[in-house]
């Protein structure tokens, strides 16, 4: 067998990785909770006409069909496609359990998913996503968008990462004003603005002309209202004073304002409304996020999210919600590139218990049972080597301490200071700070 070669766009972490990993969504799941989210799962796969039917992401949905055909089963496998994010699989869950669901629904979910993009420094093609959502029946109060800042910031606060700034917008602002201007395809002007980071002012105005219709003045003034920013609700006041009057407008500027107030109430500067954030989903009609981790601007968001009205809807049904996404693999991915995160051993194992000869194993063995039985991660030494050599395995592993077995009373050995003292099974305890290992 050739030697395998990784593949591009799907990480495979490190054991120490690992466990960064599991710490930061066992915080992250922590947080969801703590604000009343219930834990769900979706399945991977969902037909293809709903996972195309909102957004240009028909490039990016990896296809599902069996590698050898069944001639005697229906049909419809080729029709399938991997979730390339947990909202349109949420919203689908949504309509199929409604009779069965409390509202306002709130969830939060923790899954893989798969994206056919380009691989880069952040960006992978299978990635875990941490979301929360909430939905409800026919209207969704305004205020719920106001909370999920609150609940991403308290997240990522509690983990060992530089602090973050979540970029506020509401759709309707956009819309508001680009129906204000004279423009009658938002949807385009949208989509063009979001690529201002990306490509810049001059060729944003150029592609509002080419798929939006703008004429020179409409752009100019597109590219005026994405300038505005501001930490509180000032940023209302530029708005206005760009004279231009739309209903829609009005309705958005009222909401961002509830949204950046109730942020800067519970944590000041998390928020700051940015009004050049458009999110380019074609299902987000109200409040949208986009969060930057300090220091890594340069790599984009890594946490966004916004409000839907539609997207949960069949028939007369309707279901309304806002969501917001974490990002656990981007954001791991650029910390542990900038090696900025770290774990203070490799194994979770806090003893190595010695073995003295191979016919007393048994002898350690129960020494393991019994530390474990009390939750204290234990593992017994491979072999019966001289205890130096077993010492060395653990020093090798960042296991703390080496248990020794006697039959005069058993002892245990701090490696890293050298003490050792004596010891029983039922009673020793390791300082909390050595119990599991810590992540910094």
């Amino acid at each position: 067998m050739s030697k395998p070669t990784p593949i591009s766009g799907f990480p495979e972490w490190t054991p120490a990785q690992r466990m960064i990993e599991q710490y930061v969504l066992d915080r992250i799941r922590h947080t969801f909770e703590l604000y009343g989210f219930a834990p769900l799962e979706t399945r991977a796969v969902e037909p293809l006409d709903q996972l195309l039917r909102k957004g240009e992401t028909s490039k990016e949905v990896y296809v599902i069909r069996r590698l050898q055909a069944d001639a005697d089963a229906p049909g419809g496998d080729d029709q399938l496609g991997l979730h390339f994010d947990l909202t349109v699989p949420f919203a689908r869950y949504v309509l199929e359990n409604a009779g069965r669901l409390q509202f306002p629904f709130r969830r939060y979910q923790i899954q893989k998913v798969w994206r056919g993009e380009r691989p880069q420094e952040g960006r992978y093609r299978e990635f875990v996503q941490a979301d929360i959502d909430i939905v409800d029946r026919d209207a969704l109060a305004p205020h719920h968008e106001a909370e999920m800042p609150l609940v991403i910031g308290d997240a990522l606060r509690s983990l060992p990462i530089p602090p973050v700034r979540i970029q506020v917008n509401n759709r309707k602002i956009c819309e508001g004003f680009y129906r204000g201007v004279g423009l009658t395809d938002t949807e385009a002007a949208l989509r063009a603005v979001d690529k201002l980071d990306k490509i810049g002012p001059a060729k944003v105005a150029e592609l509002l002309a080419q798929t939006a219709g703008a004429s020179e003045a409409q752009a100019k003034a597109c590219l005026a209202l994405a300038e505005i920013s501001a930490p509180d609700a000032s940023f209302a006041d530029a708005v206005r004073a760009l004279g231009v009057s739309d209903p829609l407008l009005d309705s958005g500027v009222e909401e961002l304002v509830a949204v950046v107030e109730t942020a800067a109430a519970h944590s000041p500067g998390l928020c700051v409304a940015d009004l050049r954030i458009a999110r380019g989903l074609d299902y987000y009609t109200g409040t949208v996020y986009e969060t930057q981790l300090l220091g890594y601007e340069r790599f984009g968001s890594i946490c966004s999210g916004g409000r839907y009205d539609n997207l949960a809807s069949s028939g007369a049904a309707r279901f309304p919600g806002v969501g917001i996404s974490i990002g656990v693999t981007r954001l791991l991915g650029l910390l542990f590139g900038a090696e900025a995160l770290s774990v203070s051993r490799s194994v979770p194992t806090c003893v190595l218990v010695a073995v003295t000869a191979e016919e007393l194993r048994p002898a350690s063995n129960r020494v393991a049972e019994a530390l474990r039985s009390r939750g204290i991660p234990t593992e017994v030494s491979p072999s019966a080597a001289k205890f130096g050599k077993q010492i060395r395995y653990a020093e090798r592993r960042g296991i703390p301490y080496v248990w020794f077995p006697g039959e005069d009373g058993d002892e245990v050995k701090d490696i890293r200071s050298g003490e050792q003292v004596g010891a029983a099974a039922g009673e020793w305890t390791p300082p909390r700070a050595d119990l599991t290992p810590l992540v910094s």
